[in-house]
């Protein structure tokens, strides 16, 4: 079947002991069955561990976080089970870790997961490109409606051209309404026209005062992970969009975008693009770690992700004139 990946897929290298934030760090670990298995009928310390460590949770078997960290992860940085058993003895989560792979059937995605710092480099690091084309064998028929994903690849391809062209404020102004145009869309079943210049006039003319209490506050409601984030959020600091505002944008439409073919929400998913640059932008400091620190508070969590695409539509602070008010703010 058809393959994607983006240019900088294959220099990915895990920094193993010398990542800033190791994945090994404050998440609890959802360990696969075939690993658990494996893992309890070990002999030996290390299976002695891994037994005491192994929790049994309605969402399937993890391995709980102690005094902030995984029980496998030694005082060297590196990972107990790599060392002893090797890369392959790992759980699925973690051999796997930061790839994304999104399977549409008679198509494939791959990606990387923006909250590995050295992939968060990477993305935000790396020129506009085309996404590199290959094939791999498999595949079967697809369950999505081929018309809808039509409108759904067209209308990302203008989303990615709009932020290659445009500078950040106004491109995200762009994007907001690019996912408004690809609604219609699908629910026209064929795109209509989308002129860049008439949508800036109509967004300068409906951008309003922002609630920017309201925007954050929003965040500090959501579950928390880092004492870190949660300071971030309560001193935010506006400032001008940085050039990798474009970049986080690209790689969440590059990830998000095609999502809609679940439920066929292409605004929200806009909207929510459009929220987290905007957020990240706003949070002071370097706009690299803080979207790092953002993939891991929010795309990491299923539940923050489910509560931000329903307040895109709900949240008074998300309504599209203050977030154009916000745009506005940082051009």
């Amino acid at each position: 079947m058809d393959a994607t990946k983006p240019s900088y897929y294959d220099r990915f290298r895990c920094l193993a002991s010398a990542c800033p934030d190791s994945c090994c760090k404050e998440w609890d670990v959802d360990v696969d069955e075939a690993a658990a298995a494996r893992y309890r009928a070990l002999t030996g310390p290390l299976g002695d561990r891994l037994r005491q460590v192994l929790r049994d949770t309605p969402w399937g078997v993890q391995m709980a976080a102690e005094n902030g960290r995984c029980p496998m992860w030694r005082a060297d940085g590196l990972c107990r089970i790599q060392a002893e058993l090797g890369e392959a003895a790992l759980c699925r989560v973690c051999r796997e870790f930061p790839r994304l792979r999104h399977d549409y059937g008679d198509f494939l995605e791959l990606g990387l997961e923006l909250s590995c710092p050295e992939a968060a480099r990477l993305i935000l690091t790396a020129p506009a490109a085309a996404a590199v084309r290959f094939t791999l064998p498999g595949g079967e028929a697809p369950e999505y409606d081929p018309a809808d994903m039509a409108v759904l690849k067209q209308s990302r391809a203008r989303a990615l051209e709009v932020l290659a062209k445009w500078e950040p404020g106004q491109a995200l102004a762009l994007l907001l309404f690019c996912g408004a145009w690809a609604q219609q869309g699908l629910d026209a079943g064929a795109l209509g026209e989308f002129d860049p210049a008439a949508v800036l006039e109509t967004a300068g003319a409906m951008a309003q005062a922002p609630d920017r209490a309201g925007f954050f506050r929003f965040f500090r409601e959501l579950e928390i992970l880092t004492p870190r984030w949660a300071a971030l959020l309560e001193a935010p600091a506006p400032t001008r969009l940085p050039p990798e505002a474009a970049a986080l944008a690209r790689y969440l439409a590059e990830r998000y975008w095609l999502q809609a073919i679940s439920d066929l929400d292409i605004m929200g998913r806009a909207k929510f693009i459009v929220i987290a640059c905007l957020l990240v932008g706003s949070l002071g400091g370097s706009f690299m770690e803080n979207a790092q620190l953002f993939s891991k508070e929010i795309e990491n969590d299923a539940d923050n992700v489910d509560a931000l695409l329903d307040a895109a539509a709900e949240n008074r602070a998300f309504t599209d004139a203050r977030l154009l008010g916000m745009l506005e703010g940082l051009k």
